[in-house]
């Protein structure tokens, strides 16, 4: 039988001390060796909302993702996130506060809570009153009730600050808002007198802003001469953004142009992409939605966007 040798106890101390030295050993050679870089990548999204029509102005709701195609500065960008559901939106109400807005204010009213009242009902909205000054009446709520007490005014007085009230209901909503997508309507009925901020840096603004601009101008009452700059003013701002604008022939024809704004925007065609050319170069990207489908169709969506980093929320 052979005997088993056991080692002494100074031996086994001895390999316990060497063994704990090369283990120092190893985890100084560790820390010394280059480490393999880890490189984070987020890739940039450009979502886009739109709004499909025939040729008879009829709206077009049940295309297939495989309908549509995005160009970005002539390129076909490659379609990323389809949605044709209506899904919640963070919405803003700017209305004129103006003198001349006195005897319209009940059917504007009339027509804004009717727009509320026909929106999805996960909406959040807010309320922004303007005259000379511009003032957040009623911040964002999903309350009606709220929203009937803040709408109604008696005031009517001043100017027109309609360039301020846009850059400030950009400003609540990318500061303030929950949902993704975000809108703002404007109606009023004349030509801007007392804004501060430019035509030119409005539209900088929108062209960097995801928030769709719609409005509706009550001009029927105003010379022609005014009439056509407030139109070509409110064209201008709303096409920036793919945004809508109706021009209603009277004060019986608000609430129906505010039932029919709120019914496109609930049947609009959520597109998203991955752009080709990530950097944000403060460059203008022409963008241009094309959709396919039994008849010829016409695509409303915004027409560009400034590659700029997006503000964040706080």
């Amino acid at each position: 039988m052979t005997e088993r040798v056991f080692p002494s106890r100074r031996a086994i101390v001895v390999r316990i001390f060497i063994l704990s030295a090369l283990l120092l050993v190893d985890a100084a050679l560790a820390q010394t060796k280059p480490k393999t870089p880890v490189f984070s990548v987020e890739l940039r999204i450009v979502a886009l909302q739109a709004t499909v029509k025939n040729n008879a102005g009829e709206m077009v709701t049940d295309l297939k993702r495989e309908a549509f195609t995005v160009f970005e500065d002539g390129k076909r960008q490659p379609i990323t996130l389809f949605n044709r559901e209506d899904v919640p939106v963070s919405l803003g109400i700017a209305i004129d506060n103006s003198g001349s807005m006195r005897l319209k204010r009940e059917k504007v009213e009339a027509a804004a809570l009717a727009f509320v009242r026909a929106s999805n009902p996960q909406d959040e909205v807010f309320v922004l009153n303007f005259g000379d000054k511009v003032r957040v009446d009623v911040p964002l709520t999903q309350d009606v009730a709220v929203l009937e007490a803040g709408i109604a005014r008696v005031d009517s007085i001043g100017g027109t600050a309609l360039r301020d009230a846009v850059e400030a209901g950009e400003t609540y909503l990318d500061q303030h808002a929950r949902h993704k997508r975000r809108a703002l309507l404007v109606i009023t009925d004349g030509v801007d007198n007392a804004s501060t901020i430019t035509a030119q840096e409005i539209r900088q603004h929108a062209d960097r802003s995801e928030v769709a601009i719609h409005a509706i101008g009550l001009l029927s009452d105003e010379q022609p001469a005014r009439a056509k700059k407030a139109r070509h003013d409110l064209d201008d701002l709303t096409e920036a953004t793919g945004g809508i604008v109706y021009f209603p022939s009277g004060l019986d024809e608000v609430s129906a142009s505010a039932l029919d704004l709120a019914h496109q925007i609930r049947s609009q065609y959520t597109l998203a992409y991955t752009p080709l050319r990530q950097e944000l170069d403060g460059s203008y990207r022409k963008l241009r939605v094309v959709a396919k489908g039994s008849v010829d169709l016409k695509v409303r969506a915004r027409p560009g966007y400034l590659a700029v980093p997006q503000p964040t929320s706080p």
